[in-house]
């Protein structure tokens, strides 16, 4: 189970390795939105997303011996970009396993990355976990989870920490946080942090329309599994049910589930481009969306979005932009 502590010494590790990405705001955001926005803009860390942060914590919290061997790891493409480039820093090996529908941009980037990419038919229901175990039975690589493992948890958490400071500095007192959630491990890791920074910032999970497992459980108070796996053009965030560690995290620290819609999510990314300059993938979006569209249920005077990644297609990212707003 991930801790504070872990997540505090994380912080050290990553210290001079990761980017403390900016805080952006908008008045026309503002206007739309009823509030104040403010995006935190995970899409400007190494390798275009958060899980960077994840990838070096548990890589580099590794006993050197292990780490020497090389790491394993299973991801739709963030978490992929996240180990290779991680992995590469720490001179060791990495094999990840992708769904064969993957983005192109993000198998390529992996690979472009050193990593050796294996691909898999998530469609066709073959298990990542068989594939990964059938590699590993040869090679005795480390396996870094995409989000269920504690030091991936505590590697996301220091997204929550500089939230909390940067908050502070721009008056924030009262705001609910909006997280992209798929399997939970940012969304755990920033409510561990808020915990301990911050009495006024609230953790709220977002979720592409169909595939809103955590806002399900959250609701039940147990995990509660979707019934597809694949149909949104939110492929980061697609997970099948609520992590086993992040769960009980969440459940604790987390408020009621928001869910949002592909199309509330390619406006988000064509408002993001044209007010905050910033390129957002669909499901790196939805935090932004659910700020933007869904303001009855969220409370505070301001409301945080995180904007988690921004490996997007170039065909999805064109689509956004003409439906909504090129300038």
């Amino acid at each position: 189970m991930s801790t504070i502590a872990m997540v505090k010494a994380a912080e050290k590790r990553l210290k001079g390795n990761v980017r403390r990405t900016p805080m952006l705001t908008s008045p026309f955001l503002d206007e739309i939105a009823g509030r104040k926005v403010l995006v935190k803009a995970e899409c400007l860390q190494h390798t275009g997303s958060f899980k960077f942060r994840g990838a070096w914590s548990a890589i580099s919290a590794l006993p050197k011996e292990d780490r020497a061997r090389g790491v394993i790891a299973f991801s739709s493409g963030n978490h992929a970009q996240g180990v290779a480039l991680a992995a590469q820093m720490h001179k060791t090996k990495a094999v990840i396993i992708m769904p064969a529908d993957a983005p192109k941009i993000k198998i390529e980037n992996t690979k472009a990355l050193g990593a050796k990419v294996v691909l898999y038919d998530r469609a066709g229901g073959e298990d990542r976990d068989e594939v990964a175990n059938k590699i590993n039975e040869k090679e005795n690589l480390c396996l870094i989870k995409p989000f269920d493992d504690a030091q991936v948890i505590a590697g996301q958490g220091t997204t929550g920490i500089e939230i909390t400071f940067q908050a502070k500095d721009l008056k924030v007192r009262d705001a609910d946080v909006l997280v992209c959630t798929g399997g939970g491990g940012l969304a755990s890791g920033i409510a561990l942090a808020l915990k301990e920074y911050s009495d006024n910032l609230r953790v709220r999970t977002v979720e592409p329309e169909g595939f809103d497992d955590y806002a399900h459980s959250l609701r039940a108070g147990r995990p509660v599994a979707n019934k597809n796996v694949t149909g949104s053009i939110c492929d980061a965030i697609i997970t099948p049910t609520p992590g086993l560690l992040t769960f009980p995290i969440l459940n604790r620290l987390a408020g009621p589930g928001l869910v949002v819609t592909d199309e509330e999510c390619l406006q988000a990314m064509a408002l993001a481009f044209n007010r905050l300059k910033i390129v957002i993938e669909p499901g790196g979006a939805a935090a932004l969306a659910a700020a933007l569209f869904h303001g009855e249920y969220i409370e505070g005077d301001a409301v945080i979005a995180v904007a988690t990644g921004g490996n997007v297609d170039k065909e999805i990212f064109e689509k956004a932009l003409s439906k909504y707003g090129d300038i």
